[in-house]
């Protein structure tokens, strides 16, 4: 505790402010929080030295490696994982702190993928780099529930998420693996959420549980395209529902990764089908049943998670944005050959998308939601000049009635907080 602040405390003692009992609660209570606060660093820098520790060995053993004969290259292929077992046997007979826990786990999860690449360059075993990837997970999987270990679980989604990009991207196969490595992930997921939701490390899983699903859903997609793009405003439709769920609407919004995610996503989806070429170049026609398969239950998974918010009564509020995902939906599969109607539904849903956003910015007194919303407006129009013939002059009164509505907004947001603060005073 700052030494200022503990003699402003003996001073209030001393001229009966507040009574010794009290000050030593205070002293007590930010004692264990800068304990709590030492204990996440030296976590930390913890697993930062496993991680350099692990690397080392490898420089120094790659240095004189070629020269090396095969028995004693195979030798210290183990070495790290016998070292990685001791370490993590060590920290869990002994229970031992957090840090050497995170720490020796991290060591020995990289000691496993070491482990595999060095025994096949010695007996020059082939494979694909997606069955590296696929074998290491699975043998440190384990890891995860043994230890509790949240760096584990970082890495596995990462690996995870590169395995179904290297399957899916680079080799034109369905990572179907990948939907059971994310899953193994969930339950320890969850049981961070319960126990400790506003953590930092509650909220990184916020943000890298999405993100990896909106980079894998990609490998998902097959050679149409445009089917594509439903599948993903379903799963940013899930992911905006998911982010008004209680446990997670209740945090900061800088922690809900899900609704952040939910909203750009969709919204970046929907700019891309506001022009021409998109509904001209959509069909529905030769789809394979893993597109329509993937694309049906992404849709009923949001589908599900909206009735749940609306029969725990937690839809308050009209928000569109929950509703974007069933009403592209229904664009796409009923009016793709419409001329230019389904053009003119996306602008007008955008461009209600933006009032709306701006409406909830100006209830809520949130800047950042207020300019988002006049943003997508921006954008929206931006955009158009692209497709149209509009004259210049035209073009320039519109950015110009644009900046003055961002002008306004704020003033207007800002005038309503300074009249609300002198309410209160007076």
């Amino acid at each position: 505790m700052n030494s200022k602040f503990e003699k402003n405390l003996n001073e209030l003692v001393e001229a009966k402010v507040i009574t010794p009992e009290i000050l030593k609660n205070i002293t007590d209570y930010y004692s264990s929080n800068t304990s709590k606060k030492t204990n996440w660093l030296f976590t930390v820098f913890g697993v930062l030295g496993a991680l350099l520790s692990g690397l080392g060995i490898i420089l120094i053993v790659a240095h004189n490696w070629d020269t090396l004969p095969k028995n004693i290259k195979t030798i210290l292929a183990f070495t790290p994982l016998v070292i990685g077992q001791l370490a993590i046997g060590y920290s869990f007979f002994k229970n031992k702190s957090n840090t050497w826990k995170e720490a020796s786990s991290t060591f020995l999860f990289f000691a496993i993928g070491a482990t595999i690449s060095l025994v096949s360059q010695v007996y020059n075993i082939p494979g694909e780099m997606s069955s590296f990837l696929l074998t290491w997970l699975v043998l440190a999987a384990p890891l995860l529930y043994l230890m509790r270990s949240n760096t584990i679980a970082v890495f596995h989604l990462i690996i995870a998420t590169c395995y179904a990009c290297n399957l899916g991207y680079f080799n034109s196969n369905v990572p179907w693996l990948y939907l059971a490595l994310f899953i193994w992930v969930l339950p320890h997921y969850y049981s961070l959420i319960k126990q400790q939701p506003t953590a930092n490390i509650t909220s990184i899983f916020n943000w890298f549980l999405p993100l990896s699903l909106v980079i894998a859903l990609g490998a998902f997609i097959g050679s149409k395209d445009t089917i594509g793009f439903c599948m993903y405003m379903a799963l940013f439709g899930l992911l905006y529902n998911l982010g008004k769920l209680p446990r997670l609407s209740n945090q900061k919004l800088r922690a809900n990764g899900y609704l952040i995610i939910g909203s750009l996503g969709s919204i970046f989806i929907l700019m891309f089908t506001t022009f021409n070429w998109f509904w001209k170049d959509t069909a529905t026609g030769n789809l394979s049943t893993q597109e329509i398969g993937v694309t049906l239950f992404l849709n009923a998974a949001a589908l599900l998670v909206l009735l749940y918010l609306y029969f725990k009564k937690q839809l308050k509020s009209f928000n569109l944005f929950q509703y974007t995902f069933l009403i592209f939906g229904l664009i796409y599969t009923g009016l793709q050959s419409a001329g230019v109607v389904p053009v003119v539904l996306i602008n007008l849903l955008i461009f209600t998308l933006g009032l709306s956003t701006v409406k909830i910015g100006t209830n809520k007194q949130n800047y950042g939601i207020l300019n988002y919303g006049l943003l997508i407006i921006t954008v929206l129009i931006a955009c158009r000049f692209f497709d149209t013939d509009l004259d210049f002059v035209v073009r320039g009164i519109l950015f110009i009635l644009v900046g003055v509505g961002f002008f306004l907004a704020n003033y207007m947001l800002l005038k309503k907080q300074q009249n609300e603060k002198n309410n209160l005073i007076n």
